[in-house]
């Protein structure tokens, strides 16, 4: 076993680096760039049932040490994921892949599980509840125990593979919320999605995002989500993913004392298609200045 492995709801991973979904497309646009195989794995693009143009331009803005977006679940969706996409990515990339499902119902999000089902290289489940950007779906199911619960346990009824629930932090209690998706058989939490917020733009006098308001992501938030990753990690029993402005190895070992079992990358790829090999690359030596020999110790 080497420094970096981790292990993912009974799922070994050669390091706790994960792209996050959204930030990396469909992966095999990266593998131009460089060997995602160096990667732990990766949460492809946001799925859901029928395709999505997503919302309406401008749809993302820079932000002090951040960024807004609004993109709105831009998809194919999982038919085409199915028979493009997905062969696309695993012609590049040889491990277990994370699937991000949305929807805008229960029976959006279990039917899209149930077709994913047919892709066996498909390791885990990351249900979003959480996406802030879109209407009658998304955040609405991730804001309310019972609402996400309810998602949890219909999901659970079509697969037998590892369910990972998405929340947001746009909440009173996220700890709540993550107890009760435990409750109803998930098997590991992710946390952070983006927080809602908005620009304005002074000239014209409205907002910088068609839309209004967009998902703030970038290193603005991962004090927000360092702080829920602790209480979420210490409130449940299932592994806790910690994403939210991760741009640094240091911040990964950050992420992992406060209680993440793996650690995905988001804004970052957009700032450079690099960040997430130069993230694994740079961990060695931040592990060897503070004295940590195995990131599986942080776990214990």
């Amino acid at each position: 076993m080497g420094r970096l492995n981790v292990e993912l709801c009974g799922i070994p991973l050669d390091n706790p680096v994960i792209p996050a979904s959204g930030t990396f497309g469909f992966g095999y646009e990266f593998a131009e760039l460089y060997d995602i195989n160096c990667l732990g794995t990766l949460s492809f693009k946001g799925t859901t049932l029928q395709p999505r143009d997503g919302n309406p331009l401008p749809r993302i803005a820079e932000t002090p040490a951040g960024m807004l977006n609004a993109v709105g679940l831009q998809n194919p969706g999982v038919d085409a994921v199915l028979s493009e996409e997905l062969p696309r990515l695993f012609s590049v990339f040889h491990k277990p892949v994370m699937a991000n499902v949305s929807g805008f119902s229960v029976e959006d999000y279990t039917e899209v599980v149930r077709r994913l089902e047919a892709e066996p290289r498909i390791g885990w489940y990351e249900i979003n509840i959480s996406c802030p950007n879109v209407h009658g779906g998304g955040m609405s199911f991730g804001t309310d125990p019972h609402a996400a619960a309810s998602v949890v346990s219909a999901a659970r009824k079509v697969t037998k593979k590892p369910l990972i629930i998405k929340l947001s932090p746009n909440v009173t209690s996220i700890t709540d919320i993550a107890k009760a998706c435990e409750d109803a058989g998930a098997d590991g939490i992710s946390l952070i999605n983006t927080l809602l917020g908005m620009r304005i733009d002074l000239a014209t006098r409205r907002p910088v995002i068609a839309n209004r308001t967009g998902g703030l992501s970038g290193p603005a938030v991962f004090p927000v989500a360092l702080r829920m990753v602790w209480d979420v990690a210490r409130a449940v029993s299932v592994p806790v993913v910690g994403l939210g402005g991760v741009s640094s190895a240091e911040d990964v070992l950050e992420m992992m004392m406060a209680g993440a079992a793996a650690v995905e990358v988001g804004a970052a790829n957009l700032v450079s298609p690099y960040a997430c090999r130069d993230i694994i690359g740079a961990l060695p030596a931040a592990m060897d200045r503070y004295g940590i020999r195995t990131l599986k110790e942080l776990r214990q």
